[in-house]
């Protein structure tokens, strides 16, 4: 015992300390570590709305899902249109107000966005031709799967309200599930309007619609106008999750 207590005494009584050497703080390096560990990320999710529209239902049914999306914190919305594929001349015959000046999108920019929300007429139960041609174009990133991952959500406009709220909608899943997008649909998560059975008014659990009427004379009302506002914040949120 007295021989184990006296070798520690020595050992410690060995250490001496230079007054002239610089001693090293470390509270300065403890201190920037905190703050650089404390910094949130500034990256905005990027959501891009694409809409084909002949009279302007969709167009400001887009316009108003953008404040949806843009409700979001950290998330922002660009507003698209697919290329026209009708000659002006029949535009002209049909009646057609000019296209508004939002930029028209090539499928090459898809990749840029992390979710979509798309938003179209419907044809017989079916998205318009013109938005069927940009999804054909869109072959090479699907041999790539550069679109897997990604979320969309949807909406558009019928004639009547048996004239494809629903179906045009679930026709369009096809198209997402190829690429490996993942479908976000609106639900009934927006509450009493969606439970409305005395006001004529479009949209569905799989996306935002409106009613145009036979002659397209009927406005988005009020009720499907809270409908965008709630697809876009909806599938920014999922968005923001899914890219963070």
């Amino acid at each position: 015992m007295g021989k184990g207590s006296g070798n520690v005494c020595g050992k410690m009584s060995t250490e001496v300390v230079d007054p002239s050497k610089k001693v090293t703080e470390p509270s300065a390096t403890v201190t920037s570590n905190v703050h650089a560990s404390t910094v949130t990320s500034t990256k905005k999710t990027k959501i891009f709305i694409i809409y084909y529209s002949t009279y302007g239902h969709v167009q400001k049914m887009a316009e108003k899902v953008k404040e949806g999306v843009d409700k979001v914190p950290n998330c922002e919305a660009t507003i698209y249109q697919v290329p026209e594929t009708l000659p002006a001349e029949v535009l002209e015959k049909m009646h057609a107000p000019p296209k508004a000046k939002h930029p028209i999108i090539t499928a090459d920019m898809l990749t840029q966005a992390d979710g979509f929300i798309f938003g179209f007429p419907t044809r017989f139960g079916m998205m318009c031709s013109q938005m069927i041609a940009f999804f054909d174009s869109t072959g090479q990133l699907w041999q790539q799967g550069a679109l897997m991952g990604k979320c969309a959500s949807m909406f558009t406009s019928t004639g009547v309200i048996n004239g494809g709220n629903e179906t045009t909608l679930l026709a369009t899943i096809s198209q997402l599930s190829h690429h490996g997008i993942i479908f976000v649909p609106m639900g009934f998560g927006l509450g009493a309007p969606l439970f409305d059975v005395e006001v004529p008014r479009g949209g569905s659990a799989y996306g935002a619609g409106t009613i145009a009427g036979p002659t397209g004379g009927r406005q988005p009302s009020e009720v499907e106008f809270e409908e965008c506002l709630y697809l876009g914040k909806t599938l920014a949120g999922v968005a923001k999750k899914l890219s963070s």
